[in-house]
């Protein structure tokens, strides 16, 4: 094919000095330039069988719309990728497209794949920027839908049945739309006004969106049905966090990884005089190894941590977060403490003096040493203690970032919907609960999951409730 850039390895992303980004907020990549995004673009070979798109939970036409930047057309680039995605800045920076779309690239058999994440980025960047026209209001159908919770797969959910008509208003329970992309996500992985931008253009198509209502409290589902809505999408996420069960778990200085990422990125904790507290500074633990453990890592580091461990069970191998994501945290200092799993924290007690402001902290973190056993039920290698293997970490601050579950407000409000035992709301392949017209999917379905996996959840129930409300 001619034009086609042959060589083996994508082009690199610039991004801040790791010793100046890992004191600031600042977006830690920078992303591509025109020339560098049109360079890139020429590595994709335009296969015609498309395997990309196979990998993509949203069916982006990810040849088309590099095709376009190879063009010069990034704004026709931005309209392809619109047809699929009401969120594409967001994707760009926080998909695992190395596990999806980029895992299928036929270039990554003799080479690095093409970086489409890095290029749906770009497009989407290039056209917050300079493109001024509003997006065009599609005409009312008549039909009304409510959406609960403005995540990514809310929002998802949200845009489609508006761009095809329909009244939608999205109830969010925090004062800010945006879910997990702006209370769970740091502002140097996903800035704040990137979301705010996608939120938006999905006003602007008609969506209303309601803060600090709480479904199942504020409103139930059966008084959304009473006020006209004729479906429901369920996209409340999963936040309610896991905890290991160990002793000294209720110490102050003991965070859930979500307490401790809305403080910083919510409630701008990070200010000099904000009005929630948090840490600063000390020796800090983060048990975990996802992605939200790196956020958290990463967080306490800019917020002036000396030293930041990141405690996990298995090895390297099994660190379930994204490469990127570990080795941007390795670059800015971060301790990875591996085979380790906490057996207690511990506290300062003065039995002297109860009233002593010391009691009841933080001042260590017991440990044990592991090693990888038989494969359990996943095919993952099971850790295994090794006996008298004990030992303490000097920490100050311990972060619990081992999973979260979905809230139990709404199941304990809303009769005939029926959970399983890890609480997610069961659905079928459609999205559809054991409720008519009430549909769900994201995290409140699978439990914590990736962004993209919940977009695509949210873009299937619209699908369904279209048909729905059309048969």
């Amino acid at each position: 094919m001619a034009n086609v850039n042959m060589a083996p390895k994508r082009n690199v992303m610039p991004t801040q000095d790791p010793k100046v980004r890992a004191r600031n907020f600042d977006e830690v990549a920078l992303g591509y330039s025109e020339d560098t995004a049109i360079d890139e673009a020429m590595r994709c070979l335009n296969c015609k069988n498309m395997p990309c798109v196979s990998g993509c939970p949203v069916n982006v036409h990810i040849p088309e719309f590099i095709a376009k930047i190879r063009e010069g057309d990034f704004e026709g680039a931005y309209q392809i990728i619109s047809r699929s995605s009401s969120l594409p800045a967001v994707c760009g920076r926080v998909c695992p497209q190395e596990t999806q779309c980029e895992a299928k690239c036929v270039r990554g058999v003799k080479g690095e794949s093409v970086g489409i994440g890095r290029l749906e980025r770009f497009v989407a960047d290039w056209h917050n920027t300079f493109c001024k026209e509003e997006p065009v209001r599609p005409e009312s159908n008549g039909h009304r839908v409510a959406i609960v919770g403005s995540g990514p797969s809310g929002l998802t959910c949200a845009g489609d049945l508006a761009k095809k008509g329909y009244e939608v208003t999205v109830y969010e329970a925090l004062h800010t739309a945006g879910g997990v992309l702006v209370y769970g996500i740091p502002e140097f992985r996903l800035p704040k006004a990137i979301v705010a931008k996608e939120v938006d253009t999905l006003s602007k198509l008609g969506v209303k969106i309601e803060t600090n209502v709480v479904i199942g409290k504020t409103l139930t589902i059966d008084e959304l049905f009473e006020m006209g809505y004729e479906a429901v999408f369920i996209g409340s996420g999963a936040g309610l966090p896991n905890f290991m069960g160990i002793p000294g778990e209720a110490l102050s200085g003991v965070y859930s990884a979500n307490e401790f990422l809305t403080r910083s990125n919510l409630m701008k904790a990070y200010l000099d005089n904000p009005d929630t507290p948090i840490m600063k500074g000390g020796k800090v633990a983060v048990v975990g190894g996802g992605n939200v453990a790196m956020d958290a890592a990463r967080t306490a580091l800019r917020l002036g941590a000396e030293t930041v461990y990141i405690v996990y069970r298995r090895s390297m191998e099994e660190l379930p977060a994204r490469r990127e994501e570990v080795e941007h945290a390795e670059e800015e200092g971060i301790e990875f403490r591996l085979l380790c799993n906490p057996t207690e924290i511990i506290g300062y007690h003065n039995p002297e003096d109860p009233r002593d402001p010391k009691n009841g902290f933080v001042t260590g973190m017991k440990c044990v040493r592991m090693e990888l056993g038989e494969p359990d039920e996943k095919g993952r290698r099971r850790p295994v203690e090794i006996p008298g293997s004990e030992f303490a970490l000097d920490v100050d601050t311990v972060i619990m970032s081992i999973g979260t579950s979905p809230n139990p407000l709404i199941k304990s409000t809303t009769k005939g919907l029926e959970v399983n035992r890890k609480g997610g709301i069961v659905v079928n392949e459609d999205g559809l609960t054991s409720r008519e017209a009430v549909y769900a999917g994201g995290d409140a379905v699978t439990g914590a999951a990736t962004v993209i996996s919940a977009m695509g959840a949210g873009k299937t129930a619209a699908k369904a409730i279209d048909e729905y409300l059309n048969k």
